[in-house]
């Protein structure tokens, strides 16, 4: 009994760990989308630290915006700014960027797959 029940939790498991890669998966591919529309290399999501630098851009913040990401509780309050740049670039409102904080799987696929287009002037 105690093997099926350790097996069965194993599953699980296993079960919980693909769901996530899926969405980790579909998460990434949706942001290169989304960087390729904002006119920035779309391969620059995958690299760590670059990543928020051509976000910084793409939101209309300054680059050196990196270094505040370093600082704890600092960071939560630059993230939500950017990412409210980021929506707004692409004619979206605070409301669209709170849905990336929550749920970035499902809203950086609107923006990467939807039909929204990036104007870089409306990114401020």
């Amino acid at each position: 009994m105690y093997v099926a029940a350790s097996n069965g939790a194993a599953g699980g498991g296993l079960v919980i760990t693909l769901l996530v890669l899926a969405l980790a998966v579909v998460a990434i591919v949706a942001q290169w989308k989304m960087f390729e529309k904002a006119g920035e290399p779309g391969w620059g999501c995958i690299i760590p630290i670059y990543n928020f630098y051509l976000m910084c851009k793409i939101g209309g913040k300054p680059g050196w915006w990196v270094l505040l990401m370093l600082i704890p509780f600092v960071n939560f309050v630059v993230l939500v700014l950017v990412l409210i740049g980021v929506a707004k670039g692409f004619g979206k409102g605070g409301g669209f960027a709170l849905g990336m904080i929550v749920l970035p799987f499902v809203f950086f696929c609107l923006l990467g797959f939807g039909d929204a287009t990036y104007n870089r002037s409306l990114a401020v």
